[in-house]
């Protein structure tokens, strides 16, 4: 495997981030369509929180996908934990260990603090994430459900 490396995704690359972004969602859900408050604040809220990373994932110089990860404090305790977000590797770029080496660099960083778990969801069927985060170590301890709202 060429080089990785993981950059930081900058304001000024908020179109591309944005397509690759709604290439994530599209993967995972099929009919995905950005609202409005999506468009409007996805991408400034995430560049506006400073306990949050999000970086390209560059093989020889070139965005193959990108990394969101940080830090949040637990609800009711005086405690962080560590958050992967999400991960995205462009197709043309899969089944090269881009994913793994990605994660693995920002559970390196998320490590760094002292934290009381480091977690994530995947979507339900996802089975290739799901293969990925056990072989790192990762347990399933819950399954979320979700009641959508009316848009509200």
């Amino acid at each position: 495997m060429a080089s990785l490396h993981l950059v930081p995704i900058r304001s000024e690359d908020e179109e591309q981030f944005t397509a690759m972004a709604i290439s994530n969602f599209r993967d995972l859900n099929p009919e995905f369509v950005p609202h409005d408050d999506w468009k409007q604040h996805y991408f400034s809220e995430i560049q506006a929180n400073p306990n949050l990373h999000l970086e390209w994932i560059q093989q020889d110089g070139k965005n193959a996908g990108f990394i969101l990860y940080g830090v949040e404090n637990h609800r009711f305790l005086p405690r962080k934990s560590g958050v992967l977000y999400e991960l995205y590797v462009e197709p043309g770029f899969r089944k090269h260990g881009l994913a793994r080496e990605a994660a693995t660099q920002a559970i390196r960083v998320l490590r760094q603090q002292p934290l009381s778990k480091i977690y994530l969801d995947v979507m339900d069927g996802n089975t290739v994430a799901v293969d990925l985060w056990k072989s790192l170590g990762f347990q399933k301890v819950t399954e979320r459900y979700v009641l959508a709202g009316d848009g509200r």
